[in-house]
């Protein structure tokens, strides 16, 4: 066997000396990917100055209204991340649970009092604030499935396939009503990737899976908002732009082949400011345009070292809870930025998806922060530490 390394010797026993959570907190995380994580948000306030200007005066506000709001929300969100980055495995679980039921309550009064944009009544509204709860069940969901997959493994008399199932299914069918067919999928993507890692047969895999796909197909017949989109995208049957998303996707393009490998320089994008949605679902617009394509390959990068670190340090867990729920926040994580990114770069049909810690929306801000801090605690190191999982 080979010997402990001395550095490795000295934090561990750090760790069980120190009697500050803020000291045990900051030698068991992992750093790589925290770092990455501010860099991911400190360029997405940047971001934030370049494009938000644009779309507030053509609404007649303020012209750092979005800026300011984005602000307001990131620091809550920051905060909110560091905090549950703290918890152990079995607060995760206690707080998933809370956020699922919570956020199951919210669906279901979303569909009688929420707020109908584009024929999708996804939207809750308080005093002038809007809620999307959605983006705070699908990272819960994902940390239950890998509490009840682990719980049946560890005792084969437990009911943990049957209560996945039930626990994927109700969340799945408030989605469709609203109707998100783009969330649906990356919940089901994520669902299955957790139960294929979580040992259940092959066959069960292919079968769910086709059954998904044959449920995507269907929806292409009976949503005409889906049709319209995967229409519009081949370009099939002279499909109109009835939501002006195909025009947003051509000025897309138009800006990252004016950005071209360097930019055309902080605050000089001159295409942005005709894209209506530039800083929500299309910020990757800006990156490519006033920062070219240096920029572009860095947030990729960043985006990277955040899932291979955290599947790494997650693969040395002796915890099979541990590996599952991490790997379905990070399969959720990365299918997020990968389906922005790719509806910007018009490689799939457009989806209003926002990208990690840089469009704007802030439900979507709160629950990835949610979702981090949670992924952040379920990658510390553990050895020594005390925490029960």
């Amino acid at each position: 066997m080979l010997a402990e390394s001395p550095k490795n010797h000295i934090s561990q026993l750090s760790i069980r000396r120190s009697d500050s959570q803020f000291l045990r907190w900051w030698l068991t995380i992992d750093r790589w990917t925290l770092w990455s994580l501010c860099a991911l948000i400190v360029t997405g306030v940047i971001l934030g100055f370049a494009a938000s200007p644009s779309v507030a005066l053509r609404l007649k506000l303020d012209g750092y209204y979005f800026i300011k709001r984005h602000l307001l929300i990131l620091c809550p969100a920051v905060l909110l991340m560091l905090g549950v980055s703290m918890l152990s495995p079995r607060s995760i679980r206690r707080l998933a649970t809370f956020i699922y039921i919570g956020g199951i309550a919210l669906l279901v009064l979303t569909l009688f009092m929420g707020v109908e944009i584009k024929g999708a009544r996804r939207w809750l509204s308080f005093s002038g604030f809007s809620i999307q709860a959605s983006e705070f069940v699908k990272p819960a969901l994902s940390v239950l499935v890998a509490w009840m997959l682990a719980e049946k493994v560890r005792n084969r008399d437990f009911p943990g396939i049957s209560l996945v199932v039930v626990l994927a299914g109700v969340y799945l069918l408030l989605l469709l009503l609203q109707p998100d067919v783009g969330m649906s999928v990356v919940v089901v993507s994520t669902w299955l990737g957790q139960l294929f890692i979580g040992g259940i047969p092959l066959l069960w895999v292919f079968v769910i899976g086709g059954l998904c796909l044959a449920g995507l197909g269907a929806s292409y017949f009976f949503l005409p908002h889906v049709s319209a989109r995967i229409d519009q995208f081949l370009g099939l049957g002279g499909a109109v732009d009835k939501t002006g998303e195909l025009y947003q996707v051509t000025k897309s393009l138009s800006a990252f082949a004016s950005g071209g490998l360097f930019g055309k320089g902080p605050g000089e994008g001159i295409i942005k400011k005709n894209i209506p949605d530039v800083h929500a679902d299309f910020v990757f617009a800006v990156a490519g345009e006033e920062f070219g394509l240096i920029l572009c390959i860095l947030l990729v990068a960043l985006f990277m070292v955040i899932i291979i670190r955290s599947l790494v340090r997650a693969n040395r867990e002796n915890s099979l809870f541990v590996v599952l729920a991490a790997a379905g926040l990070v399969i959720q994580f990365s299918l997020q930025a990968f389906i922005n990114m790719s509806s910007t770069l018009n490689l799939i049909p457009t989806k209003g998806m926002t990208l990690p810690f840089i469009s704007y929306g802030g439900s979507s801000m709160l629950a990835v922060a949610i979702s981090m801090g949670m992924l952040l605690a379920l990658t510390r190191q553990r050895q020594s530490m005390g925490d029960r999982l």
